[in-house]
């Protein structure tokens, strides 16, 4: 009786827990297909500004940069 009762509480825990992992693995896949669709990468609209320029007077700057990220263990 006692192998009995054991073995039923181990599988109910077996069942709740493979219910919680299909419910968090279709929640998973919900997300994805929401987000799947999202175009990040769009022409912004609006008034937009471009932010980093990348010209010739930005390499001292990114090279100070580099050695601050470097200096703060990042």
């Amino acid at each position: 009786m006692k192998y009995i009762t054991m073995f039923l509480h181990s599988l109910k825990i077996f069942v709740f827990f493979t219910g919680c992992t299909i419910l968090f693995y279709y929640g998973i896949m919900w997300v994805n297909e929401e987000y799947q669709n999202y175009h990040r990468y769009d022409e912004p609209e609006g008034a937009a500004i471009k932010v980093s320029g990348g010209d010739s007077a930005e390499k001292g700057r990114m090279l100070d940069r580099l050695i601050l990220f470097y200096l703060n263990g990042e």
